[in-house]
């Protein structure tokens, strides 16, 4: 298992950006990374992921405006870029991860590591 933690949530205007940061106590480079978000009174959705061999899945709400990426310098690092913000993207975003590359789906099922999210809120 391995500890993470969420940051760079905050409060932007719709149209707006937004890059979260997934910190592990371990590298990532073996690991398949998720973001996941939820909105109040939904459920956890996953909305971009990054498998080990670099593939990426995006949900369709997200595909086109936000991007997830490795910093293969840092090692430990992970990112979610987002770019036009809607309100509907207000939610608490959370990063997971698991070892046996099979996080393409985005389930939550199976994920292992949890940080504890970073909220976003987008309104005018």
């Amino acid at each position: 298992q391995v500890d993470l933690v969420e940051s760079g949530g905050g409060s932007v205007q719709p149209g707006g950006s937004l890059t979260l940061s997934c910190q592990a106590s371990t590298y990532i480079f073996n690991l398949c990374m998720v973001w996941f978000r939820q909105a109040p009174g939904k459920k956890r959705d996953g909305i971009a992921a990054l498998h080990s061999d670099a593939r990426k899945t995006y949900a369709d709400s997200v595909k086109g405006r936000f991007t997830i990426t490795r910093d293969n310098d840092k090692g430990n690092v992970l990112y979610l870029q987002m770019t036009n913000l809607e309100p509907d993207d207000t939610a608490t975003y959370y990063c997971a991860a698991e070892r046996w590359g099979a996080c393409l789906s985005r389930s939550a099922r199976g994920m292992e590591s949890w940080g504890r999210g970073t909220l976003v809120t987008v309104s005018p």
